[in-house]
């Protein structure tokens, strides 16, 4: 990864966060914690960026709709992001998997 690379990062980021400061308080509440959630124990390919944008394309048409944040995703946050990341290799799979020695084995 080169200083370029890191550079471009900064922007797409900065970007990122100028469109969640966009939305709606209790969007940005939400997106928070979903964000809160996903760096704790989502997906190693995180920092790919495509979900977290996509959570907000998502958001953003939530909101044109006129439709309030838990009409969205419902009331429970957490099952929201546990849907999100089922079918993806996480940070807490590699935890569980550390802690049994056997690859493969998380959630069993």
């Amino acid at each position: 990864m080169g200083i370029q690379d890191i550079i471009e990062g900064k922007k797409q980021w900065r970007a990122h966060t100028v469109r969640v400061k966009a939305l709606p308080p209790d969007y940005q509440i939400v997106y928070k914690e979903i964000q809160r959630y996903l760096f704790k124990v989502g997906p190693i390919d995180l920092p790919d960026g495509s979900l977290l944008s996509g959570i907000v394309d998502f958001f953003e048409e939530g909101v044109a709709a006129g439709k309030g944040v838990l009409e969205l995703i419902g009331n429970d946050v957490a099952a929201f992001c546990e849907g999100l990341v089922k079918d993806s290799r996480t940070y807490a799979d590699i935890y569980q998997e550390s802690i049994s020695g056997q690859p493969g084995t998380a959630g069993k």
